[in-house]
């Protein structure tokens, strides 16, 4: 997770938005450095404020379908106990319908607001990436430490002790990677970046020890701590180092500054709260304890609810306060997009809202039927061709038949005629004996 944290971000779909974010952080970094307040937290109040008014359009769909769920939960739990047991086909299709006629009846969708975290959540992760490391996307930023960097990297013995004060920042994976290698261009960039990863988290007693380790390049040292000081100083908290860092480092001090160790303390604080209010501010559905029991998905998304704050606090706590400061001002943001989306829909004729969705879905329906009413004439006229085609086939299987029981029938007619007239010696002409069997067919189809 930590490797190469410094040289931008290569994954799929994340690095290239990471990238274009980066362009984002370094224009408004590179807007305040010329009105003379270079400083890296208010660009990241900013940055963040800019990201949420993009991301507008598919936060207020993705707050819509939360109110919306909130109001027609009861249904959807009340057409969920209706069906309960009942594992058949037809009804689980009846449920699968009057479930879809619910979402069509408030207008939203049955997949809720996946695809808007879908697009929001490579932007999220890439945000971070960015915030957690700013030299890599902001060359202003990144020249500060390659004025002396560029020359402590051919210092001998400077991988080995790096290396060894990177070890305590979870960056002793880069040391081990084949391309840390002088010998190649790449490898000069990578080495470089490596350093910078590992300075970009220094404390105050690191920066003592690399100037003892590098004393020619002390006064280069000295003034890139003073310029990176004025770019991570954000109301007297230095936004590189976590709130515990900061604590440690003021407690361990003999000029303590209990503004700055309140300050420090504040910022998981805020996170959580701002977090919590949020929460709160986010429309949920009413349920109770049995409900809870009833479905555990609920209670188990009411649990998380619960310990987001936490979380938050917790890692605003071990991580840069940047990042803190990131989550602080995302929370305000949304928190404000919420309270104006909640007055919107609240003002909007829930009525009309659904009398409209009705209409439509009557439509649809409609539309649907039409188009089975049709297949079904199909299928009606092919089964009528086909019963045509038996009845033809019978009646002729039928005709064939009687006309061999007729001719049956004649051929014993003529013999017993014959039997009958050859005491008189008399012989029948061939159309006597035509007219005979036309005499009896007229007799036996009366």
């Amino acid at each position: 997770m930590f490797e190469l944290l410094l040289t931008q971000n290569s994954t799929f779909i994340i690095g290239p938005v990471a990238k274009l974010l980066g362009f984002l952080m370094q224009g408004i970094f590179w807007l305040l450095d010329k009105i003379g307040i270079p400083n890296i937290g208010l660009a990241i109040i900013i940055f963040t404020i800019v990201i949420y008014l993009c991301l507008l359009p598919l936060t207020i769909k993705q707050q819509k379908f939360s109110k919306m769920s909130a109001i027609m939960n009861p249904e959807l739990t009340a057409i969920q106990n209706k069906y309960k047991g009942k594992n058949d086909q037809d009804s689980m299709m009846k449920m699968q319908e009057e479930t879809k006629a619910v979402y069509a009846k408030y207008g939203v969708s049955p997949s809720g607001s996946c695809l808007q975290l879908l697009i929001q959540m490579p932007i999220l992760f890439a945000l971070y990436r960015v915030i957690y490391a700013i030299p890599a996307y902001v060359p202003q930023v990144k020249a500060v430490y390659s004025t002396f960097v560029d020359k402590m990297i051919y210092v001998q013995g400077s991988a080995e002790f790096m290396q060894t004060l990177a070890s305590a920042k979870y960056f002793s994976k880069q040391f081990t990677n084949k391309k840390f290698t002088m010998e190649t261009t790449e490898g000069i960039t990578y080495v470089s970046n490596t350093f910078i990863d590992v300075l970009n988290r220094a404390t105050n007693a690191d920066w003592a020890n690399v100037k003892a380790f590098f004393p020619s390049l002390g006064t280069q040292i000295d003034t890139a701590i003073t310029t990176l000081n004025r770019y991570n100083n954000f109301l007297g908290l230095n936004i590189a180092y976590s709130p515990w860092e900061t604590i440690k480092l003021q407690w361990a001090s003999d000029s303590r500054n209990w503004w700055i160790i309140i300050g420090a303390i504040l910022i998981p604080l805020l996170s959580a709260a701002t977090q919590w209010i949020n929460l709160k501010l986010t429309p949920q559905a009413n349920n109770n304890a049995s409900s809870d029991k009833d479905n555990p998905m609920m209670g188990s998304m009411k649990m998380m609810n619960n310990m987001m704050p936490l979380m938050s606090a917790f890692f605003c706590f071990t991580l840069p306060a940047g990042m803190g400061l990131y989550w602080i001002a995302g929370s305000v943001i949304r928190s404000i997009q919420q309270v104006a989306i909640n007055k919107y829909i609240d003002s909007m004729n829930l009525e009309d809202i659904i009398a409209k969705n009705k209409e439509k879905y009557a439509e649809k329906l409609k539309k649907k039927g039409v188009l089975a009413q049709g297949i079904d004439k199909k299928i009606n006229s092919v089964k009528g061709v086909s019963d045509n085609k038996q009845t033809v086939k019978e009646a002729t299987a039928k005709s064939e038949e009687q006309i061999k029981a007729d001719k049956q029938k004649a051929e014993e007619y003529l013999k017993k005629s014959q039997k009958t007239n050859k005491g008189d010696g008399s012989k029948k002409s061939l159309a006597e004996r035509v007219n005979m069997v036309k005499d009896y067919n007229e007799r036996n189809n009366k």
